[in-house]
C-alpha cells in the first residue's frame, strides 16, 4: 500500500478546489435559474472518536449475515414451522412471549429444527432461550412483523392487573414515562386502565430518559419534576395515590441508585412491583438495570436473562419478572455504607475498565449515574474436568472435537422464591396520533434519539420555514421581529431552512430522499405516507432569553420559540396526517436558545453547542 507523508498530503488538500457550501431551502429547490438567498446549515457532527466507534459498529454489521427482508414497516425472516407440535407453556426470557414453533407469525416463534433441539435438551435448555424475534432484535437490530391483535398489549396488562392481591396488599405501580413525551399520552389513561377493581397500593412515576436533555439554567432537573408532577395532577393522580416523582436514566444509570432507596425505604418488601408505560418510555431498560442492582435477589442476575430492548415498539409482549430482595436492616446499612464510600471517590480512583465504561456513557447522555451491588453471590471455582484421550490422536487420524457439554442453568430453589415479591416488565401500551406508527424500523432508528441531543438554533424572520425532515415543518408567517427556533430532536435528523415561496416546492422534491432523509424509500415510499396537515398557532414572546412554548411535532421532536417580549407571532405547524400536534405552555426547557455559538455567517443557523457531562456521586476533585 502506498503511504504519503503529512506535508505531501498538506500541498494535495491545497490543491484540490474546494467544495461549494450545501444549497439548502430556495436555492437547492429551484436547481438555478434566479439567484436567490442561499442558506448553510450545520448538522450536528459527532467527535471523531464516536465517528470511528459507529464505523466499527457498521463494519461488523456489514459482515454479519442479514436476515431477508420484506417490504413494510419491519423485516419478515422466512422460516419452517410444526403446527403439530404443542406450545412449550415456557415464556421466551427477552420478550415474555410463549415460545412454540407452530406459527411463524405469532408471538414466541421459534424455528421447528431449533425448538426440537431445544426439547431434546430437556426444559432447562428453553427456559433460556429467546424467540426468533428477540433474536432478530438483539443480533440484527430488525423487527419481525407479528400478528397482533390491536389491543393485545393492553389486555394482557390488564389482566395482570386484575390478579387477586397477593401477600394481602396490592402491587406498586412503577409508572415509566419518557420526559420528552410530556404530556405523556398514556398518563391520563391510567385510571380507566386500572379501574376500580384494581388494588393497587400507589403509583411512583418515574421520569425517564432526563440524560439526553441539556441543562439550560441551574435547577433544570426541579423544573423537569414539577413538569411531571402537573402531567400526574392534569391526569388525576394525585395525593395519596401518588407515592412519589423521580427523575432518572435507566440507560445510563443515573437517579437509579435513589430510585432503589426510595423503593426499599418506604415499599420495603410489601408487595410485588409492576413496571408499566407507553412503548418506547424505557421499561425493559429500566428492567434491566434494577436486575443488575441492590433491588433484586443476589442470584437474580445469574439466573433470570435480561429483557430483550429495541427501538421498535411493542418489544416486551408478555411479563417479564425477577424476585426482589428483603431490605433488613443489616442490607440497608450495608448499601448505605457502600454508596457513602463510593461517593468518597474521584474519576482518577476508578479501576481502567470503569474508566472506559463511564466515558462511554458520558458520550451518551449529559447525566450519569453508576450502579453498583452490595450483594453478590460469591462463585465457587469449578474443578476443570479434563480426558487426556480426548486431547492426544495419533499421526494417521483426525484430530476429535470434544463432544459439547451442556452447561446446567442454575435455578432458583424453593426455598429462595416461596414467599418471594416480584418485580414485573410489563407490554408497553401503544400511543395513538404517534408518528412512530408511520414508521419502518430504520426510520425509528434514526428519529428515536440514543445519545444525548445538541440544540440547533435559528433566527427566522416572517416568510421563512424551518423543516425537520419530512416529518414536521414550522411556517413563521406574521411578525414584527426575527424570532429564535431551537429544534430538540435526534441529532441524526435534518433542519433545513427555507423561504415560505419555495417551501412546498422542497417538500415535493426532497420527501423520501436524502436532503429531507425521513421518511425514505422515494416515491413508492409516499404512496403509503400521509401528507403533511396544517395547524395555526398564535404566540405571545416573553423575552429574547426565555421560550414562550414549545411545538411538538409528535415523537419526532419539538421546536421552542423565543421572541421578543409582548411580540405576537403567528405560525403555521405541520404534521403528518394523523399525528398528534402540541403545543407544550410552559415549554419544557425555556432558556434553551442560550445553548448556542456564533452565528454562521450568511445564514439563519447557530453554532451548535454540546454541553458537558455530569457525574452523580463522584467527587470533581483530585485524588485524596
Amino acid at each position: 500500500m502506498l503511504r504519503l507523508g503529512p506535508a505531501l498530503l498538506a500541498r494535495l488538500a491545497r490543491a484540490q478546489p474546494r467544495a461549494p457550501p450545501r444549497r439548502c431551502g430556495a436555492a437547492a429547490a429551484a436547481g438555478g435559474g434566479e439567484e436567490q438567498e442561499r442558506f448553510v446549515f450545520l448538522e450536528y457532527e459527532p467527535d471523531p472518536a464516536e465517528r470511528a466507534a459507529a464505523a466499527a459498529a457498521a463494519l461488523r454489521r456489514e459482515r454479519e449475515p442479514k436476515p431477508r427482508r420484506g417490504r413494510g414497516a419491519a423485516a419478515a425472516v422466512p422460516s419452517l414451522s410444526d403446527p403439530s407440535v404443542p406450545p412449550s407453556g415456557v415464556s421466551c426470557s427477552g420478550c415474555g412471549a410463549e415460545l412454540q414453533c407452530g406459527d411463524g407469525g405469532a408471538p414466541g416463534f421459534v424455528p421447528a429444527e431449533k425448538y426440537r433441539s431445544l426439547l431434546s435438551e430437556g426444559p432447562a435448555a428453553l427456559r433460556g432461550a429467546v424467540c426468533q424475534r428477540c433474536w432478530a432484535l438483539a443480533h440484527h437490530g430488525s423487527a419481525l412483523r407479528l400478528r397482533l391483535p390491536p389491543d393485545e398489549h393492553r389486555r394482557v396488562l390488564s389482566a395482570a392487573l386484575r390478579r387477586p392481591p397477593r401477600h394481602g396488599r396490592g402491587p406498586l405501580l412503577l409508572y415509566v414515562l419518557d420526559v420528552m413525551e410530556l404530556p405523556d399520552p398514556v398518563l391520563p389513561q391510567l385510571p380507566a386502565l386500572l379501574g376500580p377493581d384494581v388494588p393497587a397500593a400507589g403509583v411512583l412515576v418515574v421520569g425517564n430518559k432526563v440524560d439526553l436533555l441539556p441543562a439550560d439554567c441551574r435547577g433544570h432537573l426541579g423544573r423537569l419534576r414539577e413538569r411531571v408532577a402537573a402531567a400526574c395532577a392534569r391526569a388525576g393522580l394525585r395525593g395519596a395515590a401518588l407515592v412519589d416523582i423521580r427523575l432518572l436514566s435507566a440507560k445510563t444509570g443515573f437517579g437509579v441508585e435513589g430510585l432503589v432507596s426510595r423503593l426499599q425505604r418506604s415499599w420495603k418488601c410489601a408487595g410485588d412491583v409492576y413496571l408499566l408505560g407507553a412503548t418506547n418510555s424505557g421499561k425493559s431498560t429500566l428492567f434491566n438495570t434494577l436486575l443488575r442492582s441492590d433491588y433484586c435477589k443476589s442470584r437474580a442476575p445469574d439466573i433470570i436473562d435480561r429483557a430483550t430492548v429495541s427501538p421498535w415498539p411493542g418489544t416486551t409482549l408478555n411479563l417479564l419478572k425477577f424476585p426482589i430482595i428483603n431490605p433488613t436492616c443489616d442490607r440497608i446499612f450495608r448499601r448505605q455504607e457502600r454508596l457513602k464510600q463510593e461517593a468518597t471517590k474521584t474519576e482518577d480512583q476508578l479501576s481502567s475498565e470503569e474508566k472506559n465504561h463511564l466515558n462511554q456513557l458520558k458520550k451518551q447522555g449529559y447525566v450519569v449515574g453508576r450502579v453498583g451491588r452490595t450483594f453478590q453471590q460469591q462463585k465457587s471455582c469449578s474443578e476443570i474436568d479434563f480426558d487426556p484421550d480426548m486431547l492426544s490422536y495419533s499421526m494417521d487420524e483426525d484430530p476429535r472435537d470434544p463432544p459439547k457439554m451442556h452447561e446446567e442453568r442454575e435455578e432458583f430453589t424453593h426455598n429462595e422464591v416461596k414467599d418471594a415479591r416480584w418485580c414485573f416488565d410489563t407490554p408497553g401500551i401503544v400511543k395513538e396520533d404517534c408518528v412512530l406508527n408511520l414508521l419502518t424500523e430504520k426510520e425509528v432508528k434514526l428519529v428515536l434519539p440514543s445519545h444525548a441531543i445538541v440544540p440547533r438554533t435559528f433566527i427566522l424572520k416572517p416568510g421563512m420555514v424551518l423543516f425537520l425532515a419530512a416529518l414536521g415543518r414550522i411556517d413563521y408567517l406574521e411578525g414584527d421581529k426575527p424570532a429564535w427556533f431551537s429544534v430538540l430532536a435526534s441529532n441524526l435528523l435534518p433542519v433545513h431552512v427555507t423561504m415560505l415561496s419555495n417551501a412546498d416546492a422542497v417538500y415535493e422534491k426532497h420527501t423520501a430522499q436524502e436532503f429531507l432523509k425521513v421518511p425514505m424509500g422515494g416515491e413508492e415510499r409516499m404512496k403509503e405516507f400521509p401528507p403533511l396537515v396544517p395547524q395555526d398557532i398564535t404566540l405571545k414572546g416573553i423575552d429574547t432569553t426565555e421560550a414562550v412554548a414549545d411545538i411538538k411535532l409528535s415523537s419526532a421532536g419539538w421546536v421552542a420559540v423565543t421572541a421578543h417580549a409582548e411580540e405576537e407571532l403567528l405560525l403555521r405547524a405541520y404534521t403528518p396526517k394523523g399525528t398528534a400536534l402540541v403545543v407544550r405552555e410552559p415549554p419544557l426547557l425555556p432558556y434553551i436558545s442560550s445553548i448556542r455559538g456564533a452565528r454562521i455567517p450568511g445564514t439563519p443557523a447557530y453554532r451548535t453547542k454540546k454541553p458537558p457531562s455530569f457525574v452523580e456521586n463522584l467527587r470533581t476533585g483530585g485524588s485524596r
